[in-house]
């Protein structure tokens, strides 16, 4: 049977992953995978978070199925989270999902249904797994300019030029915040835009909002998803609770659309339950109702805004440090961009003969493109990390 099959090739972050913890050169810095890290490099469980768990273990009586949709209540305050009544509740339908990644799964399997000679159109770059994830469901994909390697910045002329030629068969992933890899993020006017165009055009908006609060606060990071609510009379939207709660593990995520109708929101809806149905039956729980928890909850919400803020200060924090380390070495603005970018990442423009040399003479590791997790640095990483770069660049 399996003697039809040729290996899979292995995902870049997964490799880099095996890398990191093969070397035993001590002072290594991990720059991949993306999860967020305090400066003892753990991933903390946060405090509102052991709060909702401890009052699960105490209060719980059941086990039992919870049905295909998942949590009511966790998509309930999902959808409040992400789209904050720009949308009438009667258009909206959610189903829980595992993960962000899952929600989008759902999602794209669901508009092959509704749009079977779509075509997904994703940024230059994207996150690597929103290709394949396309193509598996059975698109067509193609990309569109976003990231300028020489500014750092967004190429927001050459990408709304090439949105405007798009169509009613054509969808657009779009990055809701954090734009990861670059970390290079539209501003509320490039939305607005955006927007502008989506309406002259026809073509269908998928958001990806996987790191709502990690950039410019929960609010300011909705800007975009919200504006599209507020004037496209359908999109869908993947939401994703992994980094903005910390609860990576659980694998919880959310499913939503938004359709012009009461009517047209039921049927799409019914396709993703048999979506879901069809293939894992129903999502687990335990994280959904840990934020469910939070999220309707005063007192742990506000907790939880409290820590969640301090982890997007602190990333910010680590970006301005490691710009100004990078001056003070070089006597250069090169790497001010890093300053400028939101989000767990930025893509500091390295060849790859560069990203080498830092993980064999520095034992410092990024992916080949080298983008790095910026919330995975501390003060003394960070001198050293910028003694790395200037010493291979300059």
């Amino acid at each position: 049977m399996f003697e039809t099959l040729s290996k899979a090739p292995q995902d870049k972050i997964f490799a880099l992953m095996a890398e990191v913890a093969a070397d035993a050169r001590p002072g290594k810095i991990d720059l991949g995978i993306g999860v967020y890290k305090d400066d003892d490099g753990n991933t903390p469980i946060m405090s509102a978070v052991r709060k909702a768990e401890e009052r699960i273990l105490t209060t719980a009586r059941t086990k039992t199925y919870i049905g295909v949709a998942g949590n009511k209540g966790f998509c309930t305050a999902m959808v409040d989270l992400a789209l904050a009544g720009t949308v009438p509740a009667e258009r909206v339908r959610s189903v829980q999902a595992p993960g962000g990644t899952g929600a989008v799964w759902v999602l794209l399997t669901l508009l092959k249904r509704a749009k079977p000679n779509g075509r997904v159109w994703i940024s230059d770059p994207s996150w690597p797994n929103h290709k394949p994830m396309a193509e598996q469901a059975g698109f067509a994909v193609a990309t569109y300019p976003y990231f300028d390697p020489a500014t750092r910045g967004v190429r927001f002329e050459e990408m709304l030029a090439t949105l405007d030629t798009l169509g009613p068969d054509d969808i657009v992933l779009l990055h809701g915040c954090c734009h990861n890899p670059t970390g290079a993020n539209l501003t509320p006017g490039q939305w607005d835009e955006v927007v502008a165009s989506l309406s002259r055009t026809g073509a269908f908006p998928l958001i990806d909002l996987a790191y709502q609060g990690f950039g410019d606060g929960l609010e300011e990071d909705a800007y975009g998803a919200r504006a599209i609510a507020k004037a496209i009379p359908e999109f869908v939207l993947a939401t994703s609770c992994s980094k903005n709660f910390g609860i990576y593990r659980e694998r919880v995520g959310c499913a939503i659309i938004a359709g012009k109708d009461a009517a047209a929101a039921d049927v799409a809806n019914s396709q993703m339950l048999n979506i879901v149905r069809g293939a894992y039956s129903q999502p687990p729980d335990h994280g959904a109702e840990i934020v469910r928890i939070i999220l309707e909850d005063k007192d742990l919400r506000a907790e939880w805004q409290a820590e969640l803020e301090a982890m997007r200060q602190r990333m910010v924090g680590n970006r301005q440090a490691l710009a100004d380390a990078i001056r003070a070495r070089s006597n250069s603005t090169d790497f001010d961009f890093v300053a400028q970018h939101r989000g767990m990442f930025s893509l500091l423009g390295l060849g790859v003969s560069t990203v080498e040399h830092l993980k064999a003479n520095n034992a410092v590791y990024m992916l080949d493109d080298s983008r790095i997790n910026i919330a995975g640095l501390a003060d003394e990483r960070i001198q050293r990390l910028a003694d790395a770069i200037v010493g291979a660049t300059h």
